[in-house]
């Protein structure tokens, strides 16, 4: 974990040398006083957090201030940091069928959040846990989709199963399940279309592409994982809304976490929807993947 959180410190930088930075300079010395708690406000709005869940927050905090009759700011910014990490209802990469049960991980998401990539990085994270991975490429509306994910398979030496560009992605799903089985290879990671959110014809493209994985396997897909970009603010809560209600989304990848100095959106997603976040981008090779953890993840936003 030491690692992890020496990458995720790195990749969070440019959110703790601002809006971060400027909450705990909030606690440096002195006592507590209304115009703190106005400031932390403001800062947990700016940075991301979300109003509904920066107004519970604060008085969460608040609240346990005067409980414990804590009057000095440094006090203060302890419980603050141990209620952020409360906000999130697990951490951890997601539970699947050891090997050689075949695992399967359907991956969601809008265009350009860094989907396809990531999957590369799980692809690695799970090569390096001893798993046989294959990456099917579901996302058959996108020509370049298909080519993106057959290079990062090179990279990765895996198999990727693809079809023809305007394809049936169920049936790119259904072969790739039946190959892994004939192969016995124990992880496939699918790819799936990435078209706005707001488009119906997606959301039942992806229930279809379910409903073809489970008729195989009835347990599947194991987990089904969204990825954020965590520059796009609060449009990814809009986002997260929209997958979870259509596909049952069990978790979270937030992608980009390096590129924004903002950062406080996963708050927002955990506290609002209940999804864990369960990997993090923490920068641009195959590596940089960081499985979640809370208060690992807090304690970078302010070290």
């Amino acid at each position: 974990m030491r690692l992890f959180g020496d990458k995720l410190k790195q990749s969070l930088t440019r959110t703790r040398q601002s809006f971060f930075g400027r909450i705990g300079s909030l606690f440096g010395t002195g006592e507590v006083t209304d115009e703190l708690w106005d400031e932390l406000e403001e800062l947990l709005i700016q940075a991301d957090v979300g109003v509904n869940t920066t107004v519970a927050l604060v008085q969460e905090v608040r609240d346990r201030t005067r409980r414990e009759r804590v009057r000095e700011a440094a006090g203060v910014f302890v419980i603050l940091k141990e209620e952020m990490v409360k906000a999130f209802p697990t951490s951890g990469p997601p539970a699947l069928p050891a090997a050689p049960d075949l695992a399967v991980v359907l991956v969601v998401g809008v265009n350009g959040v860094g989907k396809t990539t990531s999957i590369a990085k799980l692809g690695r994270f799970y090569q390096n846990q001893g798993r046989q991975v294959v990456l099917a490429a579901g996302d058959t509306f996108r020509a370049a989709a298909i080519e993106q994910l057959q290079v990062w398979g090179g990279r990765l030496g895996v198999p990727v199963i693809a079809g023809k560009p305007g394809g049936d992605p169920g049936a790119v799903a259904f072969d790739a399940v039946a190959s892994c089985r004939a192969r016995g290879q124990d992880l496939l990671i699918v790819d799936t279309a990435g078209r706005l959110h707001t488009k119906f014809n997606l959301m039942e493209e992806l229930k279809k592409v379910r409903r073809v994985v489970q008729k195989q396997l009835p347990n599947a897909p194991h987990a089904t994982l969204l990825v954020i970009d965590a520059t796009t603010g609060q449009n990814a809560l809009a986002q997260a809304e929209h997958f979870a209600r259509a596909v049952d989304v069990t978790g979270v990848v937030l992608a980009k976490l390096d590129g924004t100095a903002k950062g406080g959106m996963a708050f927002a997603i955990a506290r609002e929807m209940g999804l864990p976040i369960q990997f993090v981008g923490t920068g641009e090779t195959l590596d940089d993947l960081a499985p979640f953890d809370a208060a690992t993840y807090v304690e970078a936003l302010f070290a």
